[in-house]
């Protein structure tokens, strides 16, 4: 049952020493993204950390890495979100600030209007195009020796490009068109966007897939398990073990259906909103209609109201989403650990592992509360960069910049949850023996069908008579059959009656269960 995600980014190490596979080879975190090196450079991939010398290094200054981690992200689970870091690291940011600035230099080359920037040779585009398909650790390192002069980090991508071009005889006639009328949050705000266009693509939509998934195989291979229900605790109407795990798979794949379906915005209109530089240059350009062309091919959806900003309500919506996605899965983790509690799962044990280190039977359902941790973080950090990030000062304040840079954080531990909680199903095994030892002694569960039907039949006080023969009292079977067999009821209604047992009396539970892939939302 265990699922296993395969959306590992490559990263041309092995697993145990993390030595270079071909260091002649590009590594690649992301469909998108290639960190390139040759045999003699020295290999070094930006994480959301630090840069971490990769070529040489050894398990010992690895480890050392991880040790001085200020976040757990980075050092001890590392291992299972860094398929974030392409995206959702500095490098990321980075690399989505050149492709922008590159994209709209290219743009304004195909405006007839402005005359100044002539369409660009194939040559000439290629040559802009390579620079964002090769876009590399050492570039990226370039530019932040560049902000370390300018201390703007926008800036300095600006500058960078400049370098990079002012070689080429056509692009370099061209050069101060990099940026041309942009504020630094034209850049930024697409960038962010695409940010987390690519990490929900390519990481937290696939893993809640497959957390959904697991959970609707649960439902399909256990629908059929009878299951003592608790209402307040207390045992209630029997359900099935399935049917209990579908009402999960759905809850949670129609919250990432709303994830899915949220629009990502981006704007264009400069330093307030209102295209003042650029009407300035060219007033004959209808330039609210460029920066929507400019934007929706980026695969954005344009904002045309905007400040300085793009009011950042889409990530409020998207990220309180996330958040109801991960309370729903708290749920689920809670369930489980008390089902776990009850005995009705047993859990799959590994050689070596050690659950206590002072009581050695243990085996703690440690994935589901590593799980349930995470999502109480990941949710505290969504909360806040909802709350705040669609509130800035008159035309712009910059508190969201450094609370931009914290979305990967909130990610980070909502991926790390996803994965734990995949990885605690997948240790589960059902326990048939005490879910129907459970059942057994709860016989009083029946008391709900009898007065029912001796309602149906108008016997008086069915529900008072019920309350008295079950009410704080043990009933067994003896009990529930005596009483059956005293009711003036038609000897085929008593007939089915005494058909019933605690472990037939789910309803219409299989069938649900059954049907969970029906009702699920998943991407295709």
């Amino acid at each position: 049952m265990a699922l296993t995600n395969t959306k590992i980014p490559c990263l041309g190490v092995t697993p145990t020493t993390r030595s270079l596979l071909n260091p002649s080879k590009s590594l690649c975190l992301a469909p998108r993204v290639s960190f390139s090196v040759s045999s003699t450079d020295s290999l070094k991939l930006i994480t959301s950390r630090k840069v971490v010398a990769m070529a040489g290094a050894s398990s010992r200054d690895l480890e050392m890495s991880n040790l001085t981690a200020l976040s757990p992200l980075d050092g001890r689970y590392w291992g299972k979100v860094n398929e974030l870091a392409s995206s959702m690291s500095e490098f990321g940011l980075i690399y989505f600030r050149v492709l922008v600035e590159i994209k709209w230099l290219l743009k304004l080359s195909n405006i007839p209007e402005v005359t100044e920037v002539p369409s660009f040779s194939k040559e000439a585009q290629e040559y802009l195009q390579g620079i964002i398909d090769g876009f590399s650790v050492d570039d990226a390192l370039e530019v932040k020796k560049i902000e370390r002069v300018t201390n703007h980090d926008v800036k300095a991508v600006e500058y960078f490009l400049k370098q990079k071009c002012e070689s080429h005889p056509e692009i370099a006639k061209v050069l101060e068109f990099f940026h041309f009328a942009c504020t630094s949050e034209d850049i930024n705000n697409l960038s962010h966007a695409l940010m987390l266009r690519e990490a929900l693509s390519s990481v937290i939509l696939p893993t809640m897939d497959e957390l959904i998934k697991s959970i609707s195989l649960m439902a399909k291979s256990f629908a059929y398990v009878p299951m003592l229900s608790h209402t307040h605790g207390q045992a209630a109407s029997p359900t099935t073990l399935g049917k209990e795990m579908a009402i999960f798979a759905v809850r949670l794949s129609e919250e990432r259906r709303y994830l899915s379906e949220t629009k990502i915005k981006g704007k264009f209109a400069g330093a307030v909103g209102n295209y003042n530089a650029h009407i300035s240059a060219y007033s004959n350009i209808d330039w609210p209609h460029v920066a929507e062309e400019f934007v929706t091919s980026l695969g954005l959806t344009f904002n045309p109201y905007v400040t300085q900003i793009e009011p950042h309500d889409y990530m409020a919506r998207l990220f309180n989403t996330i958040s109801q996605f991960n309370n729903i899965l708290i749920d689920f983790d809670r369930d489980i650990w008390s089902y776990i509690s009850l005995g009705y799962f047993k859990q799959i044990t590994k050689a070596g592992e050690i659950g206590s280190s002072t009581m050695p039977h243990k085996v703690n359902p440690i994935d589901f509360e590593n799980s349930e941790g995470n999502l109480g973080i990941a949710n505290a950090q969504l909360a806040f960069l909802s709350m705040k990030l669609p509130i800035s000062r008159m035309q712009r304040d910059l508190t969201d910049s450094t609370v931009l840079r914290n979305m990967g954080v909130a990610l980070g531990h909502s991926l790390l949850a996803y994965k734990s909680a995949i990885q605690g199903i997948g240790k589960l095994q059902v326990n048939e023996a005490r879910l129907k030892e459970h059942l057994d002694h709860t016989w009083e569960v029946l008391a709900e069908p009898i007065q029912t039907v001796m309602r149906r039949y108008g016997v008086p006080e069915p529900y008072e008579k019920l309350k008295e023969l079950t009410r704080g009292r043990a009933v067994d079977e003896e009990n529930i059959r005596k009483f059956i067999k005293g009711l003036d009821l038609p000897e085929e209604a008593k007939d089915q009656l005494l058909e019933l047992t605690p472990h037939k009396y789910v309803g219409a539970a299989a069938a649900l269960a059954l049907a969970v892939d029906e009702a699920v939302h998943l991407g295709h």
